[in-house]
This record gives C-alpha cells, structure tokens and sequence, in this order.
C-alpha cells in the first residue's frame, strides 16, 4: 500500500491572504468570495517545493500536508 500525500486547509484558520496563491496559483485559488480552493491537492515531485513553501510562509498556519493510504 502506497502512502498519498495531499495538502488541506483548516478553514477556521484560513484568513484568505492569498500568500499560498502567490507561490502557485495553479494550486491555490481564492475566489470572489475570499474562499481558498486547493485546485491540486496532491503533492508531486513537481508541487512538492511549492506547496511545502505555501505551508511553511502561510501566517495563519491553516496549510499542512496530510498522509493518507490509497
């Protein structure tokens, strides 16, 4: 069984400053209602530095990467 990486957003935490956004707006998305869509919710080899860079600069702390089995 293989491990299936993916980034998720508590939004209770999540003040919608579009930081993650700016990093990668393929994967980030804020729509007119100030809603975070993760667009690309799976860590690959080629999200992996963008996505752990939205997490770690993110003020709130609402970004984490989550492990989950297929």
């Amino acid at each position: 069984m293989t491990k299936r990486r993916q980034v998720v957003v508590d939004y209770g935490l999540c003040e919608a400053n579009a930081i993650c956004m700016g990093i990668n707006p393929e994967i980030f998305d804020l729509d007119d209602e100030d809603t975070l869509h993760i667009l690309k919710p799976d860590v690959t080899p080629e999200t992996e530095h963008d996505i752990s860079e939205a997490v770690r600069r993110c003020p709130r702390q609402a970004l984490s990467i989550v492990e989950s089995d297929d």
